[in-house]
């Protein structure tokens, strides 16, 4: 028999997630405590003790932020989380947290399509803005004398992957703090604080909650200083995630080894099914030998993700590639049990042709999955004018 270790780190993704941030067992209460919600707490006499006013800290966060810093960083105690309403209320926290006017930062140019908007507003607060894409280390060539580099690695949706090691050293060398976007890969996929990165940044509403049915985000750092800064932010913005949605996505983390190893492993198979298609052109996965990031993936990445990208002929063939999906839902988020797809240039922010595809893979039998894709391309060749 083998002895499970105190020490959680030790034991496999799994077994951790299942137990991530769980208090002590207390004879008949709950394994997980329910929700507490409260905007303020009994407070006689002086200020002490960890819980105050509900903008500020709730027992519920708590429990979340244990369970996400255990996954982003096993076995550390040096490492602090704080969640956020949203992935974009975590992103921004960190960037407007840390830059000042005179300041520059790097920030991917093949990334998510709202960063264009925080470009914008930084800008507007006199910070510099640098941009360059993700593949091939670009970011590297815009760096000196930057305050901060932004990484996005899986970018989404072109899934390129840069060498964050590499990146992480030459800024560090420079005094700049480097910050991770990690939601494609999850904590289960990739460790960005592991690989040297001062922030790991994530929206939890994708593949750590999984169900489509949360608006999460959070923000994992080492550097105490600069994590103070992100909580006073959290603080002066007010944006907090509501007890409901930390509960629900502390429960939704007991299932994450098994949705991400079932997603990935479809995710694969999708894209390799993808590929001996003659009308699909710029076929992207991590996870596929001869994927162009493939090798630099395989150093850094434990699990490659659950989203395919490709491209069909033209925006009608991708248009009526969609509507004869039958198992993927046609929606713009990703990560949860039910595939989703979407042609991205809808939204008219990504550099992408119009007949490109995101595609997130979800928890379907993958048969089943493989078999709709393959017959939605069919019809929607047969139904060409």
């Amino acid at each position: 028999m083998t002895d499970i270790p105190k020490d959680r780190s030790r034991t496999g993704d799994g077994t951790r997630a299942v137990r991530a941030g769980l208090p002590e067992p207390v004879k008949h209460e709950p394994t997980l405590p329910g929700p507490v919600f409260a905007a303020h707490f009994h407070l006689p006499g002086e200020v002490t003790g960890p819980y105050s006013y509900g903008r500020d800290d709730n027992p519920t966060w708590t429990l979340l932020e244990r369970a996400i810093g255990e996954l982003e960083a096993p076995g550390r105690d040096d490492v602090e989380t704080l969640v956020f309403a949203s992935g974009m209320a975590a992103i921004s926290s960190v960037l407007f947290s840390q830059l000042r006017a005179g300041d520059a930062v790097v920030l991917p140019s093949d990334g998510y399509q709202v960063l264009p908007l925080v470009r914008a507003q930084l800008e507007a607060y006199g910070v510099e803005v640098r941009t360059a894409p993700t593949g091939g280390d670009a970011q590297l060539e815009v760096l000196d004398g930057a305050r901060l580099l932004w990484i996005e690695s899986p970018s989404n949706p072109g899934l390129d992957v840069c060498d964050i090691r590499r990146l992480v050293q030459a800024a560090h060398a420079q005094g700049a703090l480097v910050a991770v976007d990690n939601t494609l890969a999850t904590p289960l996929g990739q460790r960005p604080l592991e690989l040297g990165a001062d922030f790991s940044v994530a929206s939890g509403t994708k593949q750590l909650t999984g169900h489509g049915d949360v608006l999460l985000g959070y923000v994992a750092g080492r550097n105490a200083e600069a994590m103070a800064a992100v909580r006073r932010w959290r603080k002066i913005v007010g944006a907090i995630s509501g007890p409901m949605e930390a509960w629900l996505a502390h429960r939704s983390i007991a299932t994450l080894q098994l949705r991400v190893d079932r997603q990935n492993a479809t995710a694969l198979a999708v894209a390799e099914a993808l590929r001996q298609r003659p009308e699909v052109s710029g076929l992207r996965y991590p996870g596929l030998p001869d994927d162009p990031s493939h090798k630099t993936a395989a150093q850094q990445m434990r699990r490659y993700g659950c989203v395919v990208s490709f491209t069909l002929p033209t925006r009608a063939r991708a248009e009526r590639f969609l509507e004869a999906l039958r198992l993927v839902e046609d929606a713009t988020s990703f990560g949860g049990v039910r595939s989703t797809a979407e042609r991205r240039r809808r939204w008219g922010g990504d550099a992408v042709p119009e007949g490109f595809i995101r595609m997130s893979v979800g928890a379907e039998d993958p048969e089943d999955l493989i078999a709709d894709v393959l017959r939605a391309l069919d019809e929607s060749a047969e139904s060409a004018e």
